[in-house]
């Protein structure tokens, strides 16, 4: 439920159009924070008495990027856009912000619950196309050429110590 109905909103919006005061006075009288005046105020402007009420909505990508791209075009607040496009949240946009900065549009799509459909069989490895199976076949060989030089230089390595011991321990006799 929310904290505040319709008819209260439109109260304080009412008081507030009608001068009897400024954001501040009318907040502190209806036990408000002048910010949330200011937001119904604009948002009542913009969209009238629709403004007000409660709206849970979901919004696509192509949506937030409209808005991103109208709010960095025209150099606007993110109150200012979210009372432009009627939206209820102002700390919606800068969420998408932040989302598209990081991940770009892709970040905008919204991931949320379940998967609609789990994978219940591993997917089935596909055959290398003929290039592919020629750059497998050379990426093997040259493993294999690998493996053989690092093992005779770990040879080289261990007999290089063991001459260095036997040193040593002529030194001390």
């Amino acid at each position: 439920m929310a904290k505040y109905d319709e008819r209260f909103k439109l109260k304080v919006v009412r008081s507030y159009l009608s001068n009897r005061g400024g954001l501040q006075t009318v907040g502190r009288s209806f036990g408000l924070d002048q910010s949330t005046v200011r937001r119904w105020v604009a948002s009542y402007r913009a969209h009238g008495l629709a403004g007000l009420k409660r709206k849970g909505a979901s919004y696509d990508a192509a949506f937030k990027l409209s808005v991103l791209q109208r709010m960095w075009r025209d150099e606007l607040s993110t109150r200012q856009a979210a009372a432009l496009f009627d939206i209820r949240c102002a700390a919606h946009i800068s969420k998408w912000q932040h989302q598209y900065h990081v991940g770009g549009l892709d970040a905008l799509t919204a991931r949320r619950g379940r998967p609609k459909k789990m994978i219940t069989e591993p997917p089935k490895p596909t055959e290398p196309l003929a290039d592919e199976a020629q750059t497998l076949a050379q990426l093997r060989k040259e493993n294999e050429y690998l493996r053989a030089e690092n093992a005779y230089l770990k040879k080289l390595d261990a007999l290089i110590q063991q001459k260095q011991a036997d040193a040593r321990k002529k030194r001390k006799s």
